[in-house]
């Protein structure tokens, strides 16, 4: 099964995209990871890509999707993959299009941005030993104190409610388009996002027609 991941940030894709492969026996493809093999390894796409990010220009989504394609085609994706981070615009959507990528499905999973705000602004790090806690679904013994080391809670920049406002506002405008162009395809999957890892799964190998 050849499956594209959706979400805004923090609507927990990544946990489902482990869940998925772990389950399907497929592997994950993000775009920062095979960039970086890419280049690594030499790839007419990777060495296209590294003379980009010398100059310090973006990498053209032409070059992002022609190393997706490299990538695809190995041994390891026959039997299916997961999509995730890419496409992030239409313009992505239509390039994997034109170069032949076959998609079966793609889920997109919907969470209300006031509840992503929540589960995220909640985050706390040690800034000692990096342990990590939640205000309300992990929290602390004591307050801004670490459990395993006495070490200061802190907010990664990350977590602050501006930062996550402005990451959804970009998810919105630039992403969230691709949402309507799978449901005119035919392919679209939305899974409203639950309370508990566990039941959003449920959902989603129910969408999916696979059993648990």
């Amino acid at each position: 099964m050849n499956l594209i991941l959706l979400g805004a940030p923090g609507a927990g894709k990544g946990t489902q995209a482990e869940i998925i492969c772990d389950k399907l026996n497929i592997p994950a493809v993000s775009t920062g990871n095979i960039l970086r093999e890419a280049m690594k390894n030499g790839t007419e796409m990777g060495v296209r890509a590294k003379s980009f990010i010398d100059s310090g220009a973006l990498v053209p989504d032409d070059v992002i999707i022609g190393i997706i394609k490299e990538r695809l085609a190995q041994d390891d994706c026959k039997n299916g993959f997961i999509l995730d981070g890419v496409p992030r615009t239409v313009a992505q959507a239509e390039a994997l299009e034109e170069m032949g990528v076959q998609i079966d499905k793609v889920v997109d999973i919907e969470v209300l941005d006031d509840v992503i705000i929540q589960r995220l602004s909640g985050r706390r790090v040690c800034s000692a030993c990096g342990a990590s806690y939640h205000t309300t679904a992990k929290p602390s013994a004591r307050p801004d104190t670490c459990d395993r080391c006495n070490g200061a809670l802190i907010v990664r920049k990350d977590d602050e409610p501006s930062t996550i406002r402005e990451r959804l506002k970009v998810y919105h405008e630039q992403t969230e388009p691709l949402v309507e162009f799978y449901r005119a395809r035919g392919k679209l999957v939305v899974v409203q996002g639950q309370e508990t890892v566990a039941d959003t799964t449920r959902l989603l190998f129910e969408k999916l027609g696979v059993s648990l």
